[in-house]
């Protein structure tokens, strides 16, 4: 018998599938302009795993928002699937509400926060960061 955790989601056209093999390195939300532009949102949720603990299938299409930064999504529906970036070597961040049970993980902050839109107020409670606090994400 196995203890072991897993996290599994997909995109809204079910050709890309995931799947996540341990509790996540940190989960937050991030506010800064180029993952605004990448969700079309006010700001997006991500879930960080070790890379080698993430398996993909089906066909993933990327864009490198910048030299260091590759956001991957399903080439058929669109659906924003993982960031990854050398900072963060070893490290690929999920969309959040891409997952089977987006509420199984809670976010434990906001990063990013001195990009964060004006007309957005959140009254969460958790902590804010003005950009990112350290590798990997808010601490727990």
């Amino acid at each position: 018998m196995s203890n072991m955790v897993s996290y599994s989601g997909g995109c809204a056209c079910g050709a890309v599938r995931y799947r996540a093999r341990a509790e996540p390195k940190w989960v937050a939300h991030c506010h800064c302009r180029d993952c605004r532009r990448a969700s079309g949102n006010a700001f997006t949720t991500y879930a960080g795993f070790a890379t080698v603990q993430v398996t993909m299938q089906g066909p993933l299409a990327v864009y490198l928002s910048s030299p260091d930064v590759r956001r991957s999504f399903c080439p058929k529906c669109g659906t924003p699937i993982s960031y990854d970036s050398e900072r963060w070597s070893g490290e690929i961040h999920l969309f959040l509400c891409t997952f089977d049970d987006p509420a199984a993980l809670a976010p434990r902050g906001h990063v990013h926060t001195a990009d964060q839109v004006s007309w957005l107020h959140l009254a969460d409670g958790l902590p804010r960061f003005r950009t990112t606090p350290s590798q990997g994400g808010p601490e727990t």
